[in-house]
C-alpha cells in the first residue's frame, strides 16, 4: 500500500507543479499589461484635451445635386460640403473648386458648370468695408493705414493662426497698436 500511494502522489504533484507554472507567468504579465494600460489612458488624457466643435452654416450653389444652406462643423472641408449636397452634377466644373479648402461660418461655394466664366468672390462689403479674413493684399492696403507691410504681415497670421475671431486679434500683428485699431476698425469687418 505504501508504495501505491507513493506512485499516486507523484502524478498528483506533477499536475500542481504544472499547474502553478503555467499560471505565474500568466498572472505577472496580466499586471504588467494592467499597469501599462493605466499609464498610457494617463498619458493620452493628459496629452488630448477634449475640444468642443462649433457649428457652421454655409451655402452651396451651382452644380451640385442638392444646392442649399447646411450645418457643418467649423474643421470640415469643401469636399464634406459637397458630399452632403450629394455630389456634383455631370457637368460641374470639379477643377474649378478647392475641395480642401477648410470651411469657415457664411462661407458661399460656387461650383460652375464647365466652361462658365466665374468671379473671384470679393470682400469688399457693399458698404466699403472690408472682410479682413477674406481679403486680399490689394483690398487690404485700401484701409486708410494699412500699408503693404502690414497687409502682408495680417495675410501671414491669418494663414498661419486661422480667422480672426474680434477686431482685438489684429493687435497680435506686429505694427498694429490701440490706436491703428481704433483708426481701422470704422473699415474694417471681422466675421
Amino acid at each position: 500500500m505504501p508504495v501505491n500511494k507513493m506512485w499516486l502522489s507523484i502524478p498528483i504533484a506533477c499536475i500542481m507543479l504544472i499547474l502553478i507554472v503555467l499560471a505565474w507567468p500568466k498572472s505577472q504579465n496580466d499586471m504588467v499589461i494592467e499597469e501599462d494600460i493605466r499609464q498610457n489612458l494617463a498619458l493620452n488624457s493628459e496629452e488630448e484635451p477634449i475640444v468642443e466643435s462649433q457649428t457652421i452654416f454655409i451655402d452651396i450653389k451651382g452644380e451640385v445635386i442638392d444646392p442649399g444652406v447646411y450645418e457643418m462643423t467649423e474643421g470640415d472641408r469643401v469636399i464634406d460640403a459637397i458630399t452632403l449636397a450629394g455630389g456634383f452634377k455631370g457637368d460641374a466644373d470639379q477643377n474649378s473648386v478647392n475641395l480642401a479648402q477648410l470651411l469657415r461660418d457664411e462661407m458661399v461655394i460656387f461650383v460652375p458648370k464647365i466652361g462658365e466664366k466665374t468671379i473671384e468672390p470679393s470682400s469688399l462689403v457693399d458698404d466699403g468695408k472690408v472682410r479682413i479674413n477674406t481679403a486680399t493684399k490689394d483690398e487690404l492696403v485700401t484701409i486708410p493705414g494699412i500699408g503693404e507691410q502690414k497687409a502682408t504681415r495680417i495675410i501671414e497670421y491669418r494663414e498661419a493662426h486661422g480667422p480672426f475671431s474680434q477686431n482685438e486679434d489684429l493687435l497680435n500683428i506686429s505694427g498694429i497698436g490701440e490706436k491703428t485699431l481704433e483708426n481701422i476698425a470704422e473699415y474694417i469687418i471681422v466675421p
